[in-house]
C-alpha cells in the first residue's frame, strides 16, 4: 500500500480500535437538497492481518471517504500542526498517511472528515489508537547480512540527518546530478520456473506471486522479467513454436504449449502489476531453419531469414492476444555460444543483416513497436554491439544492447556507452550457482549486478532464474545442472529464499520504474549507487566490502546520517 507522506523510519505497529467510531452530524439547512448526506469514513491499516490486527508495523493509514450530495472533502489528522488533506472529487477519495508518536506509547488520535456543498457541510470523527514501537528515523534502512541473522530485514535504528563533523568515511549523495533512468529489476521467468510456480496450491501460489510482484509490506516489487521464446536450457526439454520441417508459411505456428503453466502465470502477474516490463529472447530458431538441423549448435540458414522475422511476429502478436505485451526482444541469447541446449550461434554481421533487412521491416509493417535489442552475451566481446551499432542503418532500428557478466568486467557497459551514448543499455542474465556460499553469492551480485550495472548505464538488472526445485530442475539434457533459483519449490511447498531473491530485492522493492541514477561518491570498500524515485524518494544501496562492521556517512544537503553496516553486509537506505 502506498504511504503519502511516508516517514520511513517512524515505524509503527498499528491498531483500529475496533468498534469506536464516533459519529456526528451537522447540517446547517436541513431543508436544503444540496447538504451532504450519507457520509461514510472508513480506516485500515496498512498489512493488517487476523493474526496481526496491529498491521504490517509501518504505520501506515488507508482512509476512504464518500457521501451523498458533496462536491469537496477536507480529512484532517491530529498532527502537530493539524495535517489537513482537500479531496475535489464528489466521489469522495482516499487518503494515505503514516502516524508517528514516541516509542513505546499509546496513542489515540482523531480522525475528522468534513463533506461540504458549498457552505453546507457534513462531518463525522473517526479514533485510531496507534502504538508506537519503533523508533523515529529520517531514513529507512533495510539490511542483508552474510550470516543470515538478517535477511533483508527492515531495521529499528535512528537514523536522523543533522549537521555533524566526524572522521567517518561520506558517502555523498547528490540529486541535482542525474544520469540514466531506471526501467526496473527482476528475474529469468523460465519455463521450468512456470511450471514449479504453477504447481503450488491457489493460495501459497497467489501469496508467493504478491510476493513477488508486488511492494506492499515486506513484498519484493519485481518489475522486469525476461522469457524465453521456446524453450530455454531451464525448460523441461527443448522445442519451439513451429518444429514441423518446412513450414515456411508458418500455418503450425503454436503457443499451445504455454497455456498449461507460462501463460496463465504472466496473465496473473500482469494483473497484479499491469506496469510490468517484459524482454523475450529465443535460445534456438526452429532446428529446420537452421544449417545443423538441430536445436543445438548450427546457425540461421540466409534462406530462413524471412520466415524466421515473421515468427517473431506471430509470437509477439500472440503474446500481446494473451495481455502479455512484450517490451523488448532480442534476436538470439547468447549468439557466440554453440555448446547450450538449445542453442545457436549468430555472428555480429549476421544479427546486423536480419535485423535491418528483415526483423525491423516485418515489425514495422506488422505495427509491433516492440524494442529490438542487440548482443545479450558477455562483456569480454563488446565488439559484437559497437560493430552493430556502427551500421548506420541498423542503428536507427535498435533500441541499444543488452550484457551478461560470465566473463569480462561490468565497467565494460561504460566504454559502450561512450562510444554510442544515445542508445540504451540493459543487463540480462547472471546466475547463481547451487555450490555458491550465500554470503559470498550475495556481495558478488549487489556489488557486480544491483550496483554495478546501473553505475554503468544499465537501465535494469535482470538476475537468472526464479525458482528451481531442490534438485536444480527442471532443465535440458545438457542444460544448467546448478542454476539456483530466487526460490525453491518442492511440489506444493516454497522451500527456501536464496541469494538471488535478496540481492535483487535490495534494489526492485524501492527503485520503482521511473527512477532516475543519481549521483553518489565512490568510497573504498563501500561500492553504491543512488537513485530518485517518481515519488521524490532517495535511495542508496551500499556494500560493504570490509572484513570489520563498518560506520559511514550519508551525506545530503549538507546534512549526515551516520549508519553502521556489518562485514559483508549489504544495506539499502530511503529517505525523503
Amino acid at each position: 500500500m502506498l504511504i503519502m507522506n511516508y516517514r520511513f523510519g517512524a515505524i509503527l505497529c498499528c491498531f483500529l480500535l475496533a468498534g469506536v467510531l464516533l459519529a456526528c452530524s451537522k447540517n446547517n439547512t436541513p431543508e436544503n437538497t444540496n447538504v451532504p448526506t450519507n457520509l461514510k469514513v472508513s480506516v485500515s491499516i496498512t498489512g493488517a492481518t487476523d493474526a496481526m490486527p496491529g498491521g504490517d508495523g509501518s504505520g501506515g493509514v488507508t482512509i476512504n471517504v464518500s457521501a451523498t450530495n458533496a462536491t469537496t472533502y477536507i480529512v484532517i489528522l491530529p498532527t502537530e500542526s493539524n495535517k489537513t488533506f482537500t479531496l475535489n472529487n464528489p466521489q469522495g477519495g482516499t487518503v494515505n498517511y503514516a502516524f508517528t508518536a514516541n516509542p513505546g506509547t499509546t496513542a489515540s488520535y482523531p480522525i475528522q472528515a468534513f463533506a461540504y456543498n458549498g457552505s453546507n457541510k457534513i462531518d463525522t470523527t473517526v479514533i485510531v489508537q496507534v502504538l508506537c514501537g519503533f523508533v523515529k528515523s529520517d531514513v529507512a534502512f533495510w539490511l542483508t547480512t552474510p550470516d543470515k541473522s538478517a535477511l533483508f530485514k527492515s531495521q529499528n535504528v535512528g537514523l536522523n540527518f543533522a549537521q555533524s563533523n566526524n572522521s567517518n568515511t561520506t558517502i555523498n549523495v547528490d540529486a541535482t546530478q542525474k544520469y540514466q533512468t531506471i526501467d526496473g529489476f527482476g528475474f529469468a521467468l523460465t519455463g521450468g520456473s512456470a511450471t514449479l510456480i504453477n504447481g503450488l496450491d491457489s493460495q501459497t501460489k497467489d501469496n508467493l506471486l504478491k510476493e513477488f510482484f508486488t511492494a506492499d509490506s515486506t513484498f519484493i516489487g519485481i518489475s522486469y522479467l525476461r522469457l524465453s521464446i521456446g524453450a530455454s536450457d531451464l525448460s523441461a526439454s527443448p522445442f519451439t513454436y513451429d518444429d514441423s520441417p518446412g513450414d515456411s508459411t508458418l500455418q503450425n505456428f503454436t503457443m499451445d504449449m504455454e497455456k498449461v503453466d507460462l501463460i496463465p502465470i504472466l496473465q496473473k502477474i500482469v494483473a497484479l502489476n499491469p506496469d510490468i516490463k517484459i524482454i523475450a529472447t529465443p535460445w534456438s530458431a526452429p532446428a529446420w531453419m537452421k544449417t545443423n538441423n538441430n536445436l543445438s549448435g548450427g546457425s540461421l540458414k540466409p534462406e530462413c531469414y524471412d520466415v524466421y522475422a515473421r515468427y517473431f511476429v506471430k509470437y509477439i502478436q500472440t503474446m500481446e492476444a494473451a495481455g502479455i505485451p512484450i517490451e523488448a526482444m532480442t534476436p538470439q541469447n547468447e549468439p557466440l555460444n554453440a555448446y547450450n541446449n538449445p542453442a545457436m550461434v549468430m555472428q555480429a554481421t549476421e544479427e546486423n543483416d536480419f535485423i535491418k533487412n528483415y526483423l525491423a521491416p516485418q515489425f514495422k509493417a506488422n505495427g509491433i513497436t516492440t524494442k529490438i535489442i542487440i548482443y545479450d552475451h558477455n562483456l569480454d566481446v563488446p565488439t559484437y554491439a559497437t560493430t552493430i551499432l556502427s551500421d548506420h542503418d541498423t542503428y536507427n532500428l535498435v533500441d541499444g544492447s543488452a550484457f551478461h557478466l560470465y566473463a569480462g568486467a561490468i565497467g565494460t557497459m561504460s566504454s559502450v556507452h561512450d562510444q554510442f551514448p544515445d542508445k540504451n543499455l540493459y543487463f540480462t542474465e547472471q546466475y547463481t550457482s547451487s555450490t555458491g556460499d550465500f554470503g559470498g553469492d550475495v556481495q558478488w551480485h549487489i556489488e557486480n549486478v544491483m550496483i554495478g550495472a546501473p553505475s554503468n548505464w544499465s537501465r535494469n538488472a535482470i538476475e537468472w532464474n526464479l525458482a528451481s526445485d531442490p534438485n536444480m530442475q527442471p532443465h535440458t539434457n545438457g542444460g544448467c545442472s546448478d542454476c539456483l533459483g530466487a526460490v525453491t519449490i518442492s511440489g506444493t511447498t516454497v522451500v527456501s529464499r536464496n541469494q538471488s531473491y535478496y540481492a535483487a530485492a535490495h534494489a526492485s522493492k524501492f527503485v520503482r520504474p521511473g527512477s532516475v541514477r543519481i549521483a553518489s561518491s565512490a568510497v573504498g570498500n563501500l561500492p553504491n549507487v543512488a537513485f530518485l524515485t517518481p515519488d521524490g524518494k532517495k535511495v542508496l544501496i551500499v556494500l560493504n566490502k570490509s572484513n570489520s562492521s563498518t560506520t559511514f556517512n550519508i551525506s545530503f544537503n549538507g546534512q549526515i546520517v551516520s549508519p553502521t553496516l556489518p562485514a559483508g553486509a549489504a544495506g539499502t537506505f530511503v529517505w525523503l
